[in-house]
């Protein structure tokens, strides 16, 4: 359970978690209900092993149009406005970059503004053929937050960035594959079996192994330049693994050609 009817929660594979996005009046619209209950939620999924891997999904026909911006009166458009681009987006992205285990967008349709940066902090990404990602603040008159265009910028370079915030285009799946948008592009009927293939096969793999690399790589992307501190740190993380029951596991598995039995540990 989530916490709200607008963001689903089912398990299509051992160890694999789907966060459903429905709001289908809005094109899955980002509101502050379903924010909150991503926010909620993403802590209950780190429980231990049970759930090694998480998919961000859409309900059929699109992923997000982004933030649900469509109704500010006129008479208080000035503070409606502002309220609503401080809504509880950031801390929806927080808890996502703080879960530990790896993400999956599976991207089944249009995915833009807000909703292409929250595919963004996933760390893979496929995208129906059909689909079209975009980022439109140039054509609202806003300024995208710094935080979001940093995201960017470490995903795809500052060239496709600019490119990307400046002519305000959508582009087409395969487009998005070819800038480093989204990792993989599917047949539409093949994308949310081609999400759980992928996300089962990376559940599948050693639990000490996925948390290592992933707070590696989030750390060297966070500290371009590496204090001594952070180097010591994440030379005990790795020899951490060479004491452990799992890289143990592992290497006997490898050897008796066999299915690894994962603890964690």
């Amino acid at each position: 359970m989530t916490g709200s009817d607008k963001l689903l929660l089912d398990h299509p594979a051992e160890a694999v978690a789907r966060l459903t996005i429905s709001n289908p009046s809005k094109r899955n619209a980002l509101d502050h209900e379903i924010l909150d209950a991503l926010t909620a939620v993403l802590p209950q999924l780190d429980s231990g092993i049970d759930v090694r891997c998480l998919i961000i999904t859409g309900a059929d026909p699109v992923f997000s149009a982004g933030y649900d911006i469509g109704s500010i009166p006129d008479e208080s458009f000035e503070t409606d406005a502002e309220a609503l681009v401080a809504h509880p987006f950031p801390a929806a992205l927080a808890a996502l970059d703080a879960f530990p285990w790896p993400t999956v967008a599976a991207i089944n349709g249009h995915c833009l503004g807000g909703g292409l940066e929250l595919a963004l902090t996933c760390d893979l990404r496929v995208a129906a053929r059909s689909a079209r990602l975009g980022m439109p603040p140039a054509k609202l008159g806003l300024i995208y937050g710094h935080t979001g265009i940093e995201r960017f910028i470490q995903t795809i370079g500052a060239p496709r960035t600019r490119e990307l915030f400046f002519t305000g285009r959508n582009y087409p799946a395969e487009r998005a594959e070819a800038i480093g948008l989204v990792n993989d592009v599917t047949d539409d009927g093949d994308l949310a079996d081609a999400a759980v293939e992928l996300a089962a096969g990376i559940a599948g793999n050693a639990p000490i192994s996925m948390k290592g690399n992933k707070q590696t790589i989030d750390t060297l992307l966070a500290n371009p330049v590496l204090s001594e501190e952070l180097k010591r740190e994440l030379v005990e993380l790795r020899e951490s693994c060479f004491t452990s029951g799992d890289f143990r596991e592992g290497i006997t598995a490898f050897g008796e050609k066999r299915k690894p039995r994962w603890t964690g540990r």
